[in-house]
């Protein structure tokens, strides 16, 4: 079926470009490929377009295998008529299809299942008719009948709409502390939420988090209702059509069948909905944080001397080649002067170029200890989360058999400075702790728009293919684990890479996977220029063409202006088939293998400040944005102890989102304009005095 007519409008694309997107990954493209190399094919769309698509997708075939389940069911219970087939296979929200679904169910037995094997469906028929005469039956069969019709309203779909509609507009969601739980300490991190009572659509995704979180923790009750007045007229509306014995008994049944059947039906949904919206917006806001974190600026290869701080066992002190490899490792012991020789001996034994010194604990007197040793040599404070994970996992044992969990989390360290996104590939993403309430939101959902988000950015970023390792190479566009451990392996027993079209020769590496990967890869000094840039092979013909027509190398073409301005791009359409065309490949050659990652940079925390206790309101101090949210950014002062950044004092104009002034790991100024020292929170604002 061609889904492209119902996905077009959802996405605000067109049904061309959303057909053609989806033959795409019907051919097995990835999405990155897709991207970067089938623009012409797709309009032009970009990565999250494309991500929409799969995932209207995929969700499409998902109704419409849930379509046929529900169509067998109801034919194998004899009640499939021609009308209710048409009305299902027509249909396309999950919502509508399950409310056409519900009468027809498999369920456990009910009361009014009971009432109608006892007969009384035919009673409350009548009932609902609401004639004037009297009622005559027993209270008994009258209760029977009244729970067969509290059934049937809520499952009819008038019903559901309407009270749909009305908790859309007026729920409430309200909370109240379990009793007896009020001074639990535990309980004190949510007494913000212990006594709750707002509209469920105004509530922002953080605060529902939480309030979620402390009710499966057990300290508070959540409910959400709509305005129960409204929604009872709103059934009268339906149901009720005069003031007769029936309609007394049809009022009773409507208020017991919202009471006890339709309002937790509706409630369950809104609750799912809501936190269906909460979990798509921390994941989107944990995504855009890890973006940015994979994309944080490398100092490049670089000889490096890190050190893991600590106290009582000393600072772990590893020294790693420009290439990352692990020549030599240390304990060093703060104002030591034995340490202060290991130091220097190691800075110039192995011509160290920086310095990498972990922001956990004794990191500032770590700092201090190593500019009153070494001096003219940069000192980079680097981010230690998700250290300690990756020292314990498999990845790093493989890496480091021999070596204990402190050299391999100093290793991390020194290799984050480097290159940040060839080590943080290694760790789980939930790890590395620039997300809100990740345990908390959809697992699933989380997994799958976290691996998206690497695979983007290692995408975005291109991959050495001989000097990358095998967790790097799982990301790259077609490739997997198998793969990326045949071309390690294959490096390994057959030397450098010397072109991308050698990879043809790794073992399982197929035309299709080629096609997909080869253009994220690169090849440094190779025999073909191309290959160091992200010209896709299959238009490296455009590119001869072009030299042969100019009497120039590839090398000389990529190396002048003036060449490339000769080339008319209309001369080469028929040539560049659905790779990229002429105009987009002169783009390209004009930036061969240039990294998109600035590099990093030094910085310094106010030397007078080591403690909260230090701090003082109105201070301006120099700080680190270390995770950013909704309702504001976390700034390292150095002090171990993060300073929050509320949106409101983002600036001094109005801002929807911290994200629109700052980023991730960037070095700001803040000013102090509180300090809870019995909370142990910290007040920081941007605005200009």
């Amino acid at each position: 079926m061609d889904y492209s007519p119902l996905i077009a409008p959802l996405l605000n694309i067109t049904a061309r470009q959303v057909a053609a997107t989806i033959s795409l990954l019907d051919e097995k493209a990835t999405i990155p490929f897709i991207a970067r190399y089938r623009k012409e094919r797709t309009g032009g769309l970009d990565e999250v377009q494309i991500a929409a698509i799969s995932d209207q997708y995929t969700r499409f075939i998902e109704l419409s295998n849930r379509k046929e389940t529900i169509l067998s069911t109801i034919d194998e219970q004899g009640q499939l008529t021609p009308e209710l087939r048409q009305r299902i296979e027509a249909c396309w929200d999950s919502t509508e299809l399950e409310d056409i679904y519900l009468p027809y169910k498999p369920h456990k037995k009910t009361r009014a299942d009971v009432a109608r094997e006892k007969g009384l469906q035919p009673l409350a028929d009548l009932l609902l008719k609401q004639r004037p005469e009297k009622v005559t039956a027993c209270e008994e069969d009258l209760q029977g009948a009244r729970d067969i019709i509290a059934e049937q309203i809520s499952q009819d779909e008038k019903a559901r709409n309407a009270i749909r509609r009305e908790f859309s507009y007026s729920a409430m969601i309200t909370t109240k502390v379990v009793k007896g739980k009020e001074n639990d300490p535990e309980a004190q991190n949510y007494r913000d939420y212990f006594a709750i009572n707002e509209p469920l659509k105004r509530i922002s995704s953080h605060r529902l988090l939480a309030i979620r979180r402390a009710e499966n923790e057990g300290f508070i009750r959540v409910d959400i209702s709509g305005d129960p007045e409204k929604c009872l007229d709103k059934l009268a509306y339906l149901y009720l059509r005069n003031q007769t014995d029936a309609a007394y008994q049809v009022e009773l049944a409507m208020e017991d069948g919202y009471k006890r059947l339709l309002k937790p039906s509706i409630e369950t949904e809104f609750a799912a909905s809501s936190k269906l919206k909460a979990d798509t917006e921390a994941i989107r806001v944990f995504s855009d944080n890890l973006r940015q974190l994979l994309l944080d600026s490398p100092l490049g290869q670089k000889r490096v001397l890190a050190l893991d701080p600590g106290f009582r066992t000393g600072c772990k002190l590893v020294v790693l080649s420009a290439q990352g490899d692990l020549l030599y490792h240390n304990v060093v012991f703060l104002h030591n002067i034995e340490s202060q020789r290991i130091l220097t001996d190691a800075v110039k034994k192995y011509g160290i170029e920086a310095i990498a010194i972990g922001n956990g604990t004794a990191s500032r007197e770590c700092e201090e200890f190593v500019k009153q040793t070494v001096s003219n040599i940069p000192v980079f404070v680097v981010s230690e989360n998700g250290a300690s994970v990756y020292s314990a996992s498999k990845i790093a044992r493989d890496e480091f058999p021999n070596e204990d969990v402190t050299v391999r989390g100093a290793v991390s360290i020194g290799r984050r400075l480097m290159d940040p996104l060839a080590e943080l590939v290694k760790i789980d993403p939930k790890s590395i702790g620039v997300g809100q309430y990740q345990h908390d939101v959809d697992q699933t959902l989380l997994r799958d728009a976290l691996h998206q988000t690497v695979e983007s950015v290692v995408n975005y970023v291109g991959i050495d293919i001989n000097t990358a390792s095998p967790y790097l190479l799982t990301y790259v566009s077609g490739l997997g684990a198998t793969l990326a451990q045949n071309i390690v392996k294959y490096r390994a027993e057959n030397g450098a890479f010397p072109d991308r079209k050698s990879l043809m020769n790794v073992p399982k590496m197929g035309a299709k996977t080629f096609e997909q990967c080869a253009g994220f890869l690169r090849i440094t000094d190779g025999t073909n220029p191309l290959d160091n840039t992200a010209v896709h092979p299959e238009s490296y013909k455009v590119v001869e063409k072009m030299t042969k027509d100019l009497g120039c190398t590839v090398s000389e073409l990529m190396q002048s202006a003036e060449l490339r301005a000769k080339i008319d791009p209309t001369r080469y359409v028929a040539a560049q088939g659905e790779g990229w065309s002429a105009a987009t490949i002169l783009q390209e050659l004009a930036k061969p293998s240039r990294d998109p990652r600035t590099h990093a940079e030094e910085f310094h925390f106010d030397e007078a400040v080591h403690t909260i206790n230090d701090l003082q309101v109105g201070m301006v101090l120099p700080g680190i944005i270390t995770n950013i949210s909704n309702f504001g950014a976390f700034v390292d002062l150095g002090i171990h102890k993060d300073g929050l950044i509320h949106v409101s004092e983002m600036a001094n104009r109005r801002v929807n989102s911290p994200s629109e002034v700052v980023s991730l790991h960037q070095h700001v100024q803040v000013r102090v304009i509180d300090v809870d020292l019995t909370r142990n929170r910290i007040q920081l604002s941007l605005k200009q005095v």
